[in-house]
């Protein structure tokens, strides 16, 4: 299913980082209920409400629900995120993907305002059942981050849930990371510590900062030089955890690789840092949500990975 629309209406100025408790929907008598997400009055948080459809057909809701993020509710210390100072301008949803597009006022936006807008709106419309991801882009242009980076697509995944003062807060953390080595057919342990908004999961931390490689400050063992395992232009899809298995997606880049490394130093390299964690046992990757893929025509990724030692050298 492809569906363009024009919107007319306009949208957002408030906001800053994620507060929610667990979003979801219920059947109701004509349609179904939905959270709709609002940043609140003083900017230290995102609400929800509960909203029922008056349709069940997913382009119709879709555009009830776009209309209420437009909408003042009547709860004033609600501030829905698509009433400001910019328009979207259309939309277009395809092949489970929703894509977004809004006018150049968007990037007016201070950072936290724009990520706690943005965490709202993915939150409001990943809960319909046909859209698994969403994208952002300005102007036709992709959407980008304060760093230059593309944001690429989000699910509700990409925020994690936080309360009250926490939202902004920063967490120091000591991740030990595992890297390729000079000859590219073993793994490397280093320790790097870093500062990080907790407003993302430690586990997409590691997974970013095995794509970014080795860094100055690293610590390795027997002063062991640690070489990049991943294409740097590889983005983040997802990154989740459910019954002790770490579900990593990626996008197509991870499969061009442009490193002389062997395709099981890179798999190890993202499942030994990832198993580090207390939480994860086994491993899950995947590309644009697709397992059913041979990476480097030797790995199937249909394979749950767990810890391997063994490559370290």
């Amino acid at each position: 299913m492809t569906k363009k629309r024009i919107i007319p209406f306009f949208a957002l100025f408030c906001l800053t980082l994620l507060a929610v408790s667990a979003c979801g929907k219920r059947e109701a008598k004509n349609g179904t209920v939905y959270k709709i997400f609002y940043v609140n009055d003083d900017n230290t948080g995102v609400l929800s409400y509960d909203y029922e459809t008056e349709s069940t057909d997913t382009d119709d809701v879709l555009q009830e629900l776009l209309d209420q993020m437009g909408t003042m509710p009547e709860r004033l210390e609600y501030h829905p995120p698509l009433v400001g100072s910019f328009r979207l301008t259309a939309y277009m949803f395809s092949d489970g993907q929703l894509s977004l597009d809004f006018s150049e006022e968007y990037r007016n936006q201070e950072i936290i305002t724009e990520i706690l807008v943005r965490a709202a709106i993915v939150r409001t419309l990943t809960q319909v059942k046909d859209v698994q991801y969403v994208s952002f882009s300005v102007g036709g242009q992709p959407l980008t981050d304060a760093s230059g980076n593309v944001v690429g697509v989000m699910n509700k995944d990409t925020f994690i849930n936080n309360a009250g003062n926490e939202i902004n807060t920063y967490e120091k953390v000591k991740l030990r990371l595992y890297l390729a080595n000079e000859s590219g057919d073993g793994l490397t342990e280093v320790t790097r510590t870093r500062v990080y908004n907790s407003n993302i999961s430690v586990e997409r931390l590691i997974v970013e900062e095995i794509i970014a490689g080795p860094a100055e400050n690293d610590t390795g063992i027997g002063n062991s030089v640690a070489y990049p395992v991943i294409n740097p232009g590889t983005k983040v899809v997802s990154v989740n955890i459910r019954d002790g298995i770490c579900y990593v997606n990626l996008d197509g880049n991870f499969l061009n690789q442009i490193y002389n490394v062997t395709p099981e130093v890179t798999v190890y390299a993202l499942t030994n840092s990832l198993v580090e964690l207390s939480n994860v046992n086994k491993v899950q990757i995947s590309v644009n949500g697709e397992t059913n893929i041979n990476y480097r025509e030797s790995i199937s990724l249909s394979t749950m990975f767990e810890r391997n030692l063994d490559l370290v050298k």
